[in-house]
């Protein structure tokens, strides 16, 4: 007699010893074999070239989820629809997730979408570095060289450090920058600097994690000069001037200039770091944009260590750039962390070609990406959406299509709180809503992301290339072809 019984089966117990028998109306045992899946003709377009094993590993874990949602109470999927599921996780091993996209919505220094567009010139450098290449050799003397000599000497040209070390990005010069000069001992910052950016990375916890111990001074909108001198102890190691790149504080505050804190630094002889984070080698008002804190000027004010980012307003690969007085730099490079944290080559080749393309000034806004999208002017972007309304115009019947007024900015804490004017397209085609619209556009060959905002899709110009103009019609051209 069954002793026990389960939903898919019973167990009949013999002294010790149990047997547990399945029920034959189980429907997991509806469920196709591992086998039969694998020799699935639609399955066999999709798997040559790879391995069986990482195809039939594929199908266990898919078989396995589809028990569990049995058990839970779901239905039976059809044969078809485990082969078509088959087939769509197989084909999405094969495919790349790292994708082109078309960038609509605004923002030129987009996070999610890479950040800094890199100049076509950089990419021929990228591929020239992807087999063997100089990276740490010398081509003269025929010796071991150094990596960093590739982008050192052009650092210091364009930004009048006595020297320079890039490390992967910018959260790790600020962590090696700790570590070396400040490992327990007491960095002091003002409370008004002690940011997050993006991904909840918080500058406390990344002097923690340093070993540095944090000393706060001032309030969160009033700091002085005599709070950072009277908070200088014999522990103190050095000033950090932290830049509020993702957020303003305006109306009754005051902080102090680097230079006044360089000063300070200078009379105790302790090093005054300055993490201006978003990556401007100089100024850059002369093309019409606001003022924002600069490597060169930091340099003259008399901060020993300026930090910032590759792949912000410098419009580079995402790297972690730290200029400065070179008794500083020689320490660092001299850390076991120089090592822990150093580029790689195709890093390095992106980044010298970007900095190249600063030696002539004068055009600096013609082959820069970002530079090119943060000052083209108002008619350029009502051109190009004029010509982009007129060529989506006859492809569909359209609820909305239109040209409006737009706000851009250029992100990734650049140039917080400034709104940049735009022009954007407004588009959503007949008997569907602007959210269904946007996931379709995402769903096509070169995904195009905008913005849902006021039941409609916009398409900002700003972000837009020439070269992009083509593509953004030929996608949309596309998505509604394929209904």
């Amino acid at each position: 007699m069954p002793s026990g019984s389960g939903l898919y089966g019973f167990a009949v117990h013999f002294g010790k010893y149990a047997l547990t028998v399945a029920r034959t109306d189980d429907p997991r045992r509806h469920l196709p074999g591992v086998d039969s899946i694998l020799s699935h003709p639609d399955l066999q377009k999709q798997i040559t070239g790879m391995s069986p094993e990482f195809v039939a590993a594929v199908v266990r874990d898919l078989l396995s989820e589809m028990r569990q949602h049995i058990q839970d109470g779901e239905g039976v999927p059809s044969v078809d629809a485990t082969i078509r599921e088959t087939v769509k996780r197989v084909a999405a091993l094969r495919q790349r997730s790292l994708r082109r996209v078309i960038n609509a919505t605004g923002v030129i220094l987009h996070t999610g979408l890479g950040r800094a567009p890199m100049s076509s010139e950089i990419a021929r450098d990228v591929i020239d570095a992807v087999g063997y290449c100089s990276l740490e050799f010398d081509l003269e003397n025929g010796e071991r060289g150094n990596r960093q000599t590739h982008v050192r000497d052009l650092l210091c040209r364009l930004t009048g450090a006595e020297s320079a070390l890039v490390v992967n990005n910018n959260a790790a010069a600020v962590f090696q920058t700790l570590n070396v000069l400040a490992y327990k001992r007491e960095a002091i910052v003002s409370r008004g600097q002690l940011i997050e950016i993006g991904g909840s990375f918080r500058l406390p916890d990344i002097m923690a994690r340093s070993g540095v111990k944090l000393v706060e001074v001032g309030t969160t909108n009033r700091t002085r000069l005599e709070d950072y001198a009277q908070a200088i102890s014999p522990k103190t190691a050095l000033l950090l001037n932290a830049h509020a790149s993702n957020y303003r504080i305006v109306g009754f505050t005051e902080s102090v200039a680097i230079a006044a804190l360089a000063e300070l630094g200078k009379k105790h002889e302790i090093p005054v770091i300055d993490d201006i984070g978003n990556g401007l080698l100089w100024d850059w008002t002369s093309f019409g944009l606001p003022a924002e804190p600069n490597a060169r000027e930091s340099l003259q004010a008399g901060a020993d260590l300026v930090l910032m980012s590759g792949d912000k307003a410098l419009g580079g690969s995402q790297a972690g750039i730290i200029l400065g007085k070179d008794k500083w730099i020689a320490r660092l490079e001299k850390s076991p962390l120089a090592r822990v944290l150093r580029c790689d080559k195709l890093t390095l080749a992106a980044l010298a070609a970007s900095l190249r393309l600063y030696l002539d000034r004068a055009r600096v806004a013609e082959k820069v990406p970002v530079w090119q999208m943060l000052t083209v002017d108002r008619a350029t972007l009502q051109e190009r959406a004029t010509r982009v309304r007129d060529k989506l115009a006859p492809l569909a019947n359209w609820t909305i299509l239109e040209i409006r007024d737009s706000e851009s900015e250029t992100g990734s804490g650049t140039l917080p709180a400034v709104m940049l004017p735009s022009v954007a397209v407004c588009a959503v085609p007949r008997g569907l809503t602007a959210g269904v619209w946007a996931s379709k556009l995402r769903d096509a060959e070169i995904p195009v992301i905008g913005i849902v905002r006021q039941n409609t899709f916009w398409m900002d110009m700003r972000t837009i290339s020439d070269s992009d103009e083509h593509d953004l019609v030929r996608m949309i051209e596309s998505v509604l072809k394929r209904g």
